[in-house]
């Protein structure tokens, strides 16, 4: 499976970007990292470019919302719905119910929402949920 990767907008969170890369390819993946500060555009670009089975964003400095908005237009406009869309890391700045978060950004077309869920624990859901949407 290809999925592309990366930190969304104005994050610089390298270190947690590179235990994501490092963890996708442990698990078999084939991964396009595009590293940080990277606009929802090019997720996109790049997803087309390599057709990707999952984009998987990553945001730790809490902004990713104002960043992740016009996914549902772009997933129109190029016909992206067999790509899974995955954010995860912190959502928010400040307390908010998790429950809320995942709610906000399925709103936005994200099939999988991980707001402050552990690497390991995310990345096994995401492998089951693709398991389960596979048979």
């Amino acid at each position: 499976m290809k999925v592309v990767t990366g930190v969304v907008g104005n994050d610089v969170h390298v270190v947690a970007n590179r235990l994501i890369d490092i963890s996708l390819n442990e698990r078999g993946f084939q991964v396009f990292n595009l590293g940080v500060n990277t606009y929802l555009e090019e997720f996109i670009d790049a997803a087309i470019e390599t057709r990707a089975d999952v984009v998987l964003i990553s945001s730790l400095n809490g902004e990713a919302e104002g960043w992740s908005r016009d996914l549902p237009f772009l997933k129109r406009k190029y016909n992206l719905h067999d790509i899974v869309f995955v954010i995860g890391g912190n959502l928010a700045v400040g307390e908010v119910d998790a429950e809320e978060m995942v709610e906000k950004y399925r709103g936005y077309g994200f099939d999988l929402v991980f707001h402050q869920v552990d690497l390991n624990v995310g990345l096994d859901r995401l492998e089951t949920y693709l398991k389960e949407r596979a048979s």
